[in-house]
């Protein structure tokens, strides 16, 4: 017999489950379970339940009911982690020439790439006189003697990552004053919604607009969602004394931050951290190699669980477009495809073609990424070149009769939609930008397909494992046609994918009161 296996390093303080590495996933004659002779199921985490608390939206004033008060580092120990205090922090040093000088010709070149990325000039828009607004609230609003979570998330995953911890801060501590930034400008609507005193763009990362915002904000501590940790605004913050977090963290194994130089310059903000909270213990590992020191390391798991769980709650059907899009005959099947792009819907609409052709009675909700005029107008040509009817968009529907495709030409409804499909496509999967939410669906007992470049999904990886989805090669027209005709005729099947999706986003909550009492250890 050999030496006994070496004891998880991080997940035995959570009672997180480790993951093995990506497996391949099934031939699709199998819905979607994992190759024969492959480890048996087994759940994402150990569940935990979480306390339940009200969903608030702040703006100012005191937060309905009560605060919870929990004693300094209580919740420390709960997660076994030491002190704040208990090791001499690492030394502070300034952010290396290299990455200085990079980011100066990234930010001169900036213009010159807004001329032709609408994303870039919105990002470079939002950004102009980000310095006097801020520093108009921190002169009207700031109370230095109240404590101030600042919390920064890249984009609308990351933020939805920080929003039910951003939640609960609120009801448990109305006195803190929440602040929030984002770099993407498809975070702005997120951010109007969030439960926070004061939310904007994150400064560019250079000294000066460093310096700048955390004089206006004067933080107690600042938190990163996932892994955005910038080397200017980290270390500067670190020799102010600003307690430094991360949460939900989590490292491809193929991420470039591995590799030089970001790995070089990146590595003594990584190290300036108080406090990681990771999604798994590979993470953590992972996380290491950056820099992180392990002992401030701890799985806390992935709060997007909670997230979608929590939403799939207040779902209401009987509200409008969804009561109206619900309302079919008992023998519709329908499918609900989300966060398009044109290389997905070029293997989607063929496929649905042929389903319809063999299944009248089929349905398609077709909710592109970007549902701008000139994609929708790509959509409508695509189909009539397939000699489809044209598409009826969400916006005429009430006018207009429903054909078998229905084009979503608005945001934010997506994630409530899957509650109405027998089956779901998540897009992103034939783009290299990579895989969308696979968990909107999941949550509702949906089970899902997705195209090849799942890889860097974690979410996808399990999903595959428990056997809830299903992943498309390459060249996916008639295998995605056949997939949809099993799960059509063989209703048990489709059950038994989407209860194991299901049940796999039940297994993985638990983490937002984790998250939470790591960061309320940051506020001593």
């Amino acid at each position: 017999m050999g030496p006994a296996p070496a004891a998880p390093r991080y997940a035995r303080r959570l009672g997180g489950a480790r993951r093995g590495q990506p497996r391949e996933a099934a031939r699709l004659s199998q819905v979607g379970r994992c190759a024969e002779g492959s480890r048996a199921r087994r759940p994402a985490r150990r569940p935990i339940r979480r306390p339940r608390h009200p969903f608030l939206l702040y703006r100012g004033g005191p937060a309905r009911g009560s605060a919870v008060h929990t004693r300094p580092h209580a919740a420390l120990a709960r997660l076994d982690l030491r002190h704040p205090h208990a090791h001499a922090p690492p030394e502070v040093s300034k952010p290396s020439l290299l990455y200085r000088l990079s980011v100066h010709v990234v930010t001169r070149a900036a213009p010159l790439v807004a001329r032709f990325d609408k994303k870039v000039a919105r990002g470079l828009d939002g950004r102009r006189g980000l310095a006097a607004r801020l520093g108009g609230w921190g002169s009207a609003e700031r109370d230095t003697k109240r404590p101030l979570i600042w919390m920064h998330a890249p984009s609308v995953g990351e933020g939805l990552q920080a929003k039910p911890v951003l939640e609960t801060l609120r009801a448990e501590h109305p006195d803190w004053q929440l602040a929030f930034t984002f770099f993407s400008p498809s975070a702005e609507r997120l951010a109007k919604n969030l439960p926070v005193d004061v939310a904007d763009y994150l400064p560019l990362d250079r000294p000066s607009e460093v310096s700048a915002v955390l004089d206006a904000l004067q933080p107690t501590a600042l938190v990163f969602s996932k892994l955005d940790v910038w080397p200017e605004l980290t270390l500067a913050a670190a020799r102010r004394g600003v307690k430094l977090g991360l949460i939900s963290a989590t490292v491809s194994p193929n991420s470039s931050r591995l590799r030089w130089p970001t790995r070089h310059w990146s590595a003594p903000a990584y190290r300036a951290l108080d406090r990681v909270g990771t999604i798994s213990e590979e993470d953590g590992e992972r996380l290491e190699l950056l820099g992180a020191r392990p002992e401030t390391i701890a799985v806390t798991g992935d709060t997007r669980y909670d997230s979608v769980a929590e939403r799939a709650a207040r779902l209401d059907t009987t509200r409008e477009p969804l009561a109206r899009l619900a309302a079919t005959s008992a023998d519709t099947f329908t499918i609900v495809a989300g966060s398009t792009w044109p290389s997905d819907e070029a293997v989607l609409l063929p496929s649905f073609a042929d389903l319809l052709h063999q299944l009248p009675t089929a349905r398609l909700l077709l909710a592109p990424h970007e549902p701008n005029p000139d994609h929708l107008a790509a959509i409508a040509d695509r189909l009539r070149h397939l000699k489809l009817p044209r598409p009826v968009r969400l916006s005429q529907l009430e006018h207009a009769k429903p054909g078998p495709v229905i084009v979503v030409d608005r945001v934010g409804i997506l994630a409530d939609l899957y509650a109405l499909g027998d089956v779901a496509f998540v897009g992103g999967g034939f783009h290299r930008a990579g895989l969308h939410s696979v968990l909107e669906p999941a949550v509702f007992g949906v089970p899902t397909v997705f195209g090849p470049h799942w890889r860097m999904s974690r979410d996808a990886t399990l999903l595959l494992e428990q056997g809830g989805a299903v992943a498309l090669p390459a060249d996916a027209r008639h295998p995605l046609h056949s997939q949809w005709l099993v799960w059509h005729h063989d209703p048990a099947a489709r059950r038994s994918a989407g209860k194991a999706a299901k049940t796999m986003v039940e297994e993985g909550r638990g983490a937002s009161e984790r998250t939470t009492a790591l960061v309320r250890g940051l506020v001593s």
